[in-house]
């Protein structure tokens, strides 16, 4: 059984990782937003069609405020959520099955 476990534990490791990673995508591309870029620069690109596909449905289901485009912050509370329930109890569980 411990290798199920393990299986749990690094699961729950490389998801949170890769959540983490994605959050600071999410918040790069909303800080170079601000700057209005080149839409042709391949970083530019990179950065929105990683986030587009996740921040689109909390755009059209929300809204802008104002003219201030909440949905980052939205999407990173969505990864933190994700973060501190589905990684904890992966890890969890991976520890309590070993």
């Amino acid at each position: 059984m411990f290798v199920i476990g393990n299986l749990f534990i690094a699961v729950g490791n490389v998801l949170d990782i890769l959540l983490t990673i994605y959050m600071w995508i999410i918040i790069i591309a909303a800080l170079v937003s601000w700057v209005n870029p080149d839409p042709y620069n391949p970083i530019v690109r990179f950065l929105y069609g990683v986030t587009d596909p996740v921040l689109r449905p909390i755009r059209r289901r929300i809204g802008i405020f104002g003219g201030i485009d909440i949905s980052p912050m939205i999407a990173i509370l969505i990864i933190l959520f994700l973060k501190y329930f589905l990684v904890r109890s992966l890890i969890d569980l991976g520890y309590r099955i070993r």
